[in-house]
């Protein structure tokens, strides 16, 4: 589904990735870790259309076209191709309800009834968030206000959803409770690319992982075989 080859992205005099290449086959949970500055959200950043001046390849083959080349397209165009992206921090927009939220995930889209499916499609994966449909964003729990970046992320009916670390500083039930959220619209037929610094979490479920550091893949294999690494467990897992 997407393939990244030889990728590079500067800011300003940092090299912040460093030729990576990576391949994300449809259907699956591909995961990215490393420690913080590795480079992982600049990737997805690329992706998505966020960074300008990346160099390399990045090719999304959708599921009813041809392979398409990525670099150089904006944001909203990777939307509409079947893109979309939960990003770090959340970015809700807190001033707004969490239905007026969700409705600005679906902005491309003009299928009104199929909207309103979708929006209660999340609010069954997030039940929490049907109960505060009329709440503001901003007044919503951090896990909450994640359910909504990654309900947010669904309303355009992606084929390729990309979390940009959707742990951060939540507690470890709803570490648990995004992580099977995730795990549940993969089987759903949703493909996934995570990034994330719990590496325990994301290679528990990652089909694929990659290991990053200062810009370079250094390692890769199958989630459960990165598991049991050692060298991964002395650097990512406590040992």
């Amino acid at each position: 589904m997407l393939n990244i080859s030889d990728l590079h992205v500067h800011y300003g005099g940092i090299h912040a990735v460093q030729g990576v290449s990576l391949h994300i086959p449809r259907g699956q949970i591909v995961t990215l870790i490393g420690a913080n500055g590795a480079g992982k959200s600049s990737i997805i950043r690329s992706i998505s259309g966020l960074v300008k001046g990346a160099k390399g390849s990045i090719e999304f083959t959708p599921s009813n076209g041809s392979p398409i080349q990525l670099l150089g397209k904006r944001p909203e165009d990777m939307v509409r191709l079947g893109i979309s992206m939960s990003p770090e921090g959340r970015r809700i927009l807190p001033h707004l309800t969490v239905r007026e939220n969700l409705l600005l995930g679906a902005y491309s889209r003009t299928d009104n009834a199929a909207i309103e499916e979708d929006i209660e499609r999340v609010y069954t994966l997030f039940p929490r968030l049907r109960e505060r449909h009329w709440q503001p964003g901003g007044t919503l729990s951090g896990g909450e206000q994640q359910m909504l970046a990654v309900g947010r992320a669904l309303m355009c009916r992606p084929e390729l959803i990309m979390l940009d670390e959707p742990s951060l500083g939540l507690a470890p039930l709803l570490v648990k409770e995004i992580f099977d959220i995730i795990l549940r619209i993969n089987r759903d037929g949703m493909t996934v690319l995570l990034v994330e610094q719990n590496a325990l979490a994301a290679l528990s479920i990652a089909h694929y992982a990659y290991v990053l550091e200062v810009g370079h893949v250094v390692m890769e294999a199958p989630g459960h075989e990165l598991l049991t690494d050692p060298k991964v467990k002395a650097a990512y897992l406590g040992g």
